[in-house]
């Protein structure tokens, strides 16, 4: 393979500012991918629920949903955007050589936006003027669509692990470029599930946990109860297979990425009977400090035996490695996520063994204090993921064919500090926004459940009949004085 060797040394002024942008942008986009891969299946299954046993709760918790899910998506397609343009502003060098092999995944992530914008649109018009079925069965395409907008980024990064699909030139460019190998890379069918499952778990995590809160402030009404077990029951069946999805990637990174998964392990020498560390940091010269030392505990985990052989990092050039800041970054990450999807899967034990022990939800608060803890714990555990990702991967940009320091831009470092400070203001402004336009949503709600559980009039369009006529227009055309619309022509609503 053709590399250009760049010494750390050398690294240019740009790396830097390059590098903590693109984390930053990354890191403050992916807290809402969750929610916008899983929340439209969470929301069906409630609607379906509601439509299937006649639960004007379930449609109403569901119509809820499908607003909230419409913000996300919003502020979403901005964050995502902005990354979109730093790919190509930040790394000209990785898209100017390899984006003929790889760019495909952006093009159907980029389809999948469009057509999830106007899936949303159409299944939010529809709670007032489709017929209940018709509506349901219009939003089924959205978890599709979603999961479409994930096969395209998790197909480009897949590539940047294990690349294959092209042939190159003597001057190293890449030719005869196989699409299909491209996109299915060795890495893909891994990474792929092992994400999709994940969002899962985390966006039933997140929005039980918003109900596991009402729990213990004392609303255990229907509504509060239906709005925890819904979400958490996906996100429980999702934990355990998780689990097992996540030994099943880092085999496939110690088989495909030797020095990588040496780095998530801070294997310094290669060889058997490998320790497994808990934490713990690499130094330069290899010694490791702190952390819990199981001795041969890699090597078992890797192959089933104490006497697989770990390639260890020092089996490599110093160039060709992540250093031991890096590597330590890497594993503390990696061992985070395993920790807290070991918590996680305590807790759907817990949840499953009532369950099928008395067939109710469990009633201890150190329960849902612990499912109001999971949904940010499960948010931490995908930052780690892509945290051990990424940083395991250095110091390639494409794996064994391009570092980072190649695919950097040539703009003044300067420039880069600035335009990171402005995106730091940005992004605090768009997420200020969306968490007050959240919390004056949920407002809303409250006060509208209130007024209903009061005996008055409700405030439409939320807590009436999903599917029912909006309130009439009085005489004189004025207005409904509960703030609801007019029928259209012909009485539709």
């Amino acid at each position: 393979m053709h590399t250009t060797v760049h010494l750390l040394a050398d690294a240019p002024a740009q790396l830097l500012p390059a590098r903590e942008l693109m984390a930053f942008t990354l890191a403050s986009h992916i807290i809402l991918v969750p929610m916008g891969v899983a929340l439209p299946l969470i929301t069906l299954v409630m609607h379906y629920r509601g439509l299937r046993h006649d639960d004007p709760t379930a449609l109403l918790l569901a119509r809820r949903w499908s607003a909230v899910m419409a913000v996300q998506f919003a502020v979403g397609i901005v964050t995502g955007t902005v990354l979109s343009f730093e790919f190509g502003l930040l790394w000209p060098g990785l898209m100017g050589r390899w984006g003929d092999v790889f760019g495909i995944g952006f093009g159907v992530e980029a389809w999948a936006f469009f057509l999830e914008a106007v899936l949303i649109a159409i299944y939010l018009y529809g709670w007032r003027r489709l017929k209940p079925r018709t509506h349901f069965l219009l939003g089924l395409p959205l978890p599709a669509v979603a999961l479409m907008g994930a096969f395209g980024i998790l197909a480009a990064n897949s590539w940047m692990n294990t690349p294959q699909g092209f042939s190159l030139d003597p001057e190293g460019n890449p030719v005869d470029v196989n699409i299909w190998k491209a996109i299915f890379t060795p890495m893909f069918g891994p990474q792929y599930w092992h994400f999709v499952v994940g969002m899962l778990l985390t966006a039933g995590y997140v929005v039980a946990g918003v109900y596991a809160v009402g729990w213990l402030r004392g609303r255990r009404d229907h509504y509060h109860r239906l709005g925890f077990a819904v979400p958490f029951t996906l996100a429980a069946v999702a934990t355990p297979v998780q689990f097992m999805l996540g030994d099943s990637i880092a085999r496939s990174v110690f088989h495909k990425q030797p020095v990588k998964f040496a780095a998530l392990e801070i294997v310094w020498e290669t060889g058997t009977h490998v320790p497994e560390y808990m934490f713990g940091r690499l130094h330069p010269d290899g010694s490791v400090s702190g952390g819990i030392k199981i001795p041969q505990l890699d090597s078992i985990l890797a192959g089933f035996s104490p006497d697989t052989k770990v390639i260890g990092l020092s089996s490599v050039p110093e160039s060709d490695r992540p250093t031991a800041t890096q590597a330590t970054i890497a594993h503390w990450a990696f061992d985070l996520m395993v920790v807290i999807g070991s918590v996680l899967v305590l807790l759907a034990l817990w949840y499953a063994l009532v369950w099928f022990r008395h067939r109710r939800l469990p009633g201890s608060p150190w329960f849902y204090r612990g499912a109001a803890c999971a949904g940010v714990a499960s948010v931490l555990a995908v930052e780690c993921g892509w945290v051990a990702t990424e940083v395991g991967r250095q110091p390639w940009i494409v794996y064994q064919n391009m570092r980072v320091a190649e695919a950097v831009t040539a703009t003044r470092s300067t420039s880069l500090w600035i335009m990171f400070g402005l995106v730091v203001v940005v992004y605090v402004f768009v997420f200020g926004s969306f968490l007050a336009v959240l919390l004056k949503m949920r407002t809303g709600w409250r006060l509208a459940d209130a007024q209903q559980a009061a005996g008055g009039a409700a405030a439409a369009p939320e807590t009436d009949t999903p599917y029912g006529p909006r309130p009439p227009v009085p005489a004189g055309g004025a207005p409904p004085a509960d703030g609801g619309s007019a029928p259209s022509e012909g009485g539709r609503p």
